[in-house]
């Protein structure tokens, strides 16, 4: 696969992301430990956002520092990306929020759009796309589609589980944009889940199973 996919390593995600695989987690824990999977998923991606040089004054002395240079925007793809996105607030709280609303046809599986809400100025903004799961990978090319119409340029999809179908299906459409994960899995099923998975991460973060 030819795009830069990261498989992120630490011994906290993968306990939070074993919770997250077991069937037995009820929805509150559940959406707790998509919540701190989420902001150790952020303090990696954020590893490389620019940063610009400062004077400041401690209470001592003047010095040097860095601060953020670029705006950030995060993007959850509704709804169980909503899940996701307390996470990175916690880490980038100055970041814009965009909403996309995709779901999935139960029948073909194919994407279908039903809401979005966007920050202007995203061509110079760097934006984070987010969704628990890239099953197929439908809901995140067609994302991914509507971010860049918009203007956006700095694209990279967060996730927590990915197939390879879903991967295979970025790298086709958009093998420019930086795929992070938790883990990548086996496979999908013949109804589109992914195998082991961890279920309906909407249902289970909500509730509404």
């Amino acid at each position: 696969m030819g795009q830069r996919i990261i498989t992120v390593q630490h011994t906290v995600l993968a306990d939070r992301l074993t919770l997250m695989r077991d069937r037995a987690t009820p929805h509150g824990i559940f959406r707790q430990a998509v919540y701190e999977a989420s902001a150790i998923m952020a303090v990696e991606v954020a590893r490389d956002l620019p940063a610009l040089e400062v004077e400041i004054e401690t209470p001592l002395e003047p010095t040097r520092g860095q601060r953020i240079r670029d705006e950030v925007a995060v993007v959850p793809v509704l709804r169980a990306g909503l899940g996701m996105v307390e996470g990175f607030l916690r880490l980038l709280p100055d970041a814009r929020v965009g909403h996309l609303g995709i779901q999935r046809d139960h029948t073909d599986h194919e994407p279908i759009d039903y809401f979005e809400r966007l920050p202007p100025g995203l061509g110079e903004t760097r934006v984070y796309v987010l969704d628990p799961m890239l099953a197929t990978g439908g809901s995140a090319v067609r994302a991914l589609h509507h971010l860049k119409r918009a203007g956006a340029r700095q694209l990279q999809l967060v996730c927590l589980v990915a197939a390879p179908e879903g991967l295979r299906a970025l790298e086709a459409e958009h093998p420019d944009v930086v795929i992070w994960t938790a883990a990548i899995d086996r496979e999908l099923d013949e109804n589109a889940y992914i195998r082991p998975g961890l279920g309906d991460a909407g249902d289970r973060v909500f509730g509404t199973l």
